[in-house]
């Protein structure tokens, strides 16, 4: 299964992610769950760092991303991290055995 964690602050605001797992549909390489899932994380990664050039933890290894916004630049990324979150919670209504999406206050 794949989880996929934003981080929220007090406030509310969505400061990061952890994605870890695999879908589990096909074998590797050949899921189209995890590629999915992949591409809109690392487009959210990107436009974060990138394009936005927000200040940010960003590192994709093994499997697993994870990116965590400064405080400072959480709020001119927000819609970005709530448009990611958003796309993962329509898929995971899709397929709930295979993507979990949940909030962890940070």
């Amino acid at each position: 299964m794949i989880l996929a964690r934003f981080l929220v602050g007090t406030d509310g605001t969505i400061q990061g992610f952890h994605v870890t797992g695999h879908a589990g549909m096909d074998e590797s390489g050949k899921d189209v769950l995890c590629a999915f899932v992949s591409s809109a994380a690392y487009m959210t990664a990107n436009t974060i760092t990138e394009v936005i050039a927000a200040r940010a933890e960003a590192r994709a290894e093994d499997g697993e991303m994870y990116v965590r916004v400064s405080e400072e630049d959480a709020v001119k990324c927000s819609d970005v991290l709530k448009g990611f979150r958003l796309h993962l919670r329509q898929t995971e209504e899709q397929y709930p055995e295979c993507l979990k999406v949940i909030d962890t206050e940070v």
